[in-house]
C-alpha cells in the first residue's frame, strides 16, 4: 500500500503520521500476508535464502519420453500414486501441483483424476501418458528430508521449459538488501497503527509482520526504505510531499508464475496521490529534484525511451570524502527506475 507522509518528524514512538486515504492498498502484497501460513514464513533474508537453496541442492531435472513413464498404485494405499521415471533408482510420488500438471501435458482433468480411487486414475494417466503427442515432459524432482528420504515429483513442464530457482531471486535480492532486517535501506516493512495513523518504521520482525514468504510452489518477498522518505513536490499547504521507496517480487521454479518485480510507478503515482498540480507539472517537479539532487545517499537520472521519461535513483555507497565533495555516484550498489511521463 502507497501511503502519504503528512508529518516527517518523528513522534515518540519514533513513527511516521501518515494519511492511508491519500494512497491505495495493492492487493497482491496484503493477500500474501492474509494466506501464508507460518511456515512459509521467514525472518530474514538469510534463513529464506538457506531455505530455498537447500531445496534446490536437493533437487535434480530430467527430460524423460513420455510413453516410458510407468504409473503405479498400490492397493494399501488407494489414495497415492507413484511413478516409475525412465533411467531412476526408486519411484516418485507427484505432489498435487505437479499432479496437475502432469494431467495437463497429457490431456487428462486433474480434478476429475484426483476424485477417483488411485487403481483407476492410474489407469487413465497410464494411457494418457502412452498415447501422448507432446513424447517428452522435463521434471523437477526434490529428496524431502521429512518423509524418510522420499522423491517428490514437484514440477513436470515441457523440455524446453527454462527454469529459474527461487534462490537465484533471493540471492540477488540479498545483493542490494543485505538481510533485509535493516542492515542496509532495504528491509521488512514496519509497522502501521490504524488508530492513531502511525506507521512505525524500526519494529521487530516476527511471524506476523514479515514479508518473506516461500512454499513448495513460489517465493515472494516485499521490502520498503521506509527510513528515507523521498520528497516529491509540495502539498497545497506547503508542506513537503513525500513517499516511501519499495518493490515486491516474486518466482515460481515449479511453473505455478514466472518470475516478476512491481515497484513505484510515478505516472500512476501521480494518479493515486492525490496531488493537485497537472502530471506536466509533477514531471516538472521530479526534473528539479534531479537538478538539485536532492536525494542523500542516490544519485538521481533521467532516463528518455520509448517516448516516456523514467527517473532512475542509483544507491551510491557511503564515503565520508565524496559526501563532503557533493560527487556521490563513483561506486553504486542498486539500480532503481520509475515512470515520469
Amino acid at each position: 500500500m502507497d501511503m502519504l507522509v503528512l508529518d516527517t518528524r518523528r513522534d515518540s514512538s519514533g513513527g511516521y503520521k501518515v494519511d492511508v486515504s491519500r494512497g491505495s492498498r495493492v492487493g497482491r502484497v496484503s493477500s500474501e500476508w492474509f494466506s501464508r501460513p507460518d511456515d512459509e514464513r521467514f525472518l530474514s533474508l538469510g534463513d529464506l535464502a538457506r531455505s530455498v537453496r537447500g531445496r534446490s541442492d536437493r533437487s535434480q531435472t530430467r527430460v524423460v519420453e513420455t510413453a516410458l513413464i510407468h504409473v503405479e498404485a498400490n492397493r494399501n494405499d488407494p489414495e497415492r500414486l507413484t511413478l516409475m521415471l525412465p533411467g531412476a533408482e526408486a519411484p516418485v510420488t507427484p505432489t498435487h501441483w505437479s499432479f496437475g500438471q502432469l494431467a495437463s501435458q497429457v490431456g487428462a482433468p486433474a480434478a476429475y483424476l484426483r476424485q477417483l480411487p488411485a487403481p483407476l486414475a492410474a489407469i487413465n494417466l497410464q494411457y494418457g501418458l502412452t498415447s501422448n503427442r507432446a513424447e517428452q515432459i522435463k521434471t523437477l524432482e526434490t529428496d524431502d528430508p521429512v518423509s524418510g528420504g522420499r522423491l517428490e515429483l514437484r514440477a513436470v513442464t515441457g523440455p524446453d521449459y527454462g527454469r529459474i530457482y527461487d534462490h537465484e531471486l533471493v540471492e540477488a535480492v540479498q545483493k542490494i538488501a543485505g538481510n533485509g532486517t535493516g542492515d542496509t535501506r532495504w528491509k521488512v516493512p514496519g509497522v502501521l497503527d490504524w488508530s492513531t495513523g502511525v506507521y512505525n518504521p524500526n519494529v521487530d520482525i516476527s511471524k506476523d509482520t514479515t514479508t518473506l514468504y516461500a512454499s513448495d510452489r513460489d517465493v515472494f518477498l516485499f521490502l520498503v526504505d521506509d527510513l528515507n522518505p523521498i520528497e516529491a513536490g509540495r502539498l497545497p499547504d506547503g508542506s513537503p510531499d513525500l513517499y516511501f521507496r519499495g518493490f515486491y517480487c516474486w518466482n515460481s521454479e515449479v511453473g505455478a508464475k514466472t518470475l516478476g518485480m512491481a515497484s513505484f510507478d510515478f505516472q500512476h503515482l501521480h494518479m493515486k496521490s492525490g496531488a493537485l498540480s497537472p502530471p506536466k507539472r509533477f514531471a516538472f517537479e521530479l526534473r528539479d529534484i534531479v537538478r538539485r539532487q536532492a536525494l542523500p545517499g542516490y544519485t538521481l537520472t533521467i532516463e528518455h525511451a520509448l517516448g516516456r521519461e523514467r527517473l532512475n535513483f542509483v544507491a551510491v555507497r557511503p564515503d565520508p570524502f565524496d559526501a563532503a565533495m557533493r560527487r556521490p555516484g563513483l561506486r553504486t550498489t542498486n539500480h532503481h527506475s520509475v515512470d515520469m511521463s
